[in-house]
């Protein structure tokens, strides 16, 4: 959320927004002070913010050149041909407008079957060259210990306990104690994670969970 609400104050009043794969418009707040507009296809089974646009994101139906801002984020990742709609919202954008753009580098299989790609700074790069866009800033959203945080979370909620689950016959009891101590260990683990995450993000190492970029 504070990637979207810095990006909002560089962003005149009454300037036109377009929320590219809005959903249900978390970041609608943010530009309150400029004319929002939302674009979605609305086929996930999840709850949806009512869009100004119903469509695909290659085709969006709407003149050349008419918004003064995107926001792009959490979306990428959706898409089975990022590079045409990339350069559709080239299309859309004015000369010297700006996006922010965010995406997973590392997280589970979701809003399915709609999720196909995980993107490196490379492949962003690549990507937003070739559709036209210069990279004013990219880097990491969260700091490694938000990543590692995040890796804690789903170990949490996916360590079996049952012994059948974790290995056949006797050996799945022998190893029961373990796994459970692992998966409590691993929730409070994570809590504290994403707390020092906040407060501090470590970038000398590691890997983001997504990349967040600035693009015009």
């Amino acid at each position: 959320m504070r990637e979207n609400e810095n990006f909002a104050t560089t962003i005149s009043p009454g300037s036109l927004v377009l929320d590219a794969g809005a959903g249900d418009q978390p970041y609608r707040h943010c530009f309150s002070h400029c004319t929002y507009e939302a674009a979605d296809f609305e086929k996930v089974d999840k709850p949806y913010a009512k869009s100004t646009y119903v469509c695909d994101l290659s085709s969006i139906p709407v003149a050349d050149a008419r918004f003064d801002a995107i926001v792009f984020n959490q979306v990428m990742e959706h898409l089975s041909d990022p590079l045409t709609v990339l350069k559709e919202l080239r299309r859309v954008l004015k000369p010297g407008g700006r996006m922010i753009c965010t995406a997973p580098l590392f997280y589970e299989e979701h809003e399915v079957p709609y999720d196909f790609y995980r993107y490196t700074q490379f492949g962003w790069r690549h990507l937003l060259a070739k559709a036209g866009f210069e990279i004013e800033k990219i880097g990491w959203m969260e700091g490694y210990l938000g990543t590692v945080a995040y890796q804690l979370q789903t170990a949490a909620r996916y360590l079996p306990i049952r012994p059948r689950d974790i290995a056949p016959g006797g050996l799945g009891y022998v190893a029961l104690p373990a796994v459970a101590l692992t998966k409590f260990a691993s929730h409070l683990c994570a809590r504290l994670f994403y707390r020092l995450d906040e407060k501090h993000r470590y970038t000398a190492k590691g890997f983001p969970k997504n990349y967040v970029l600035t693009v015009r």
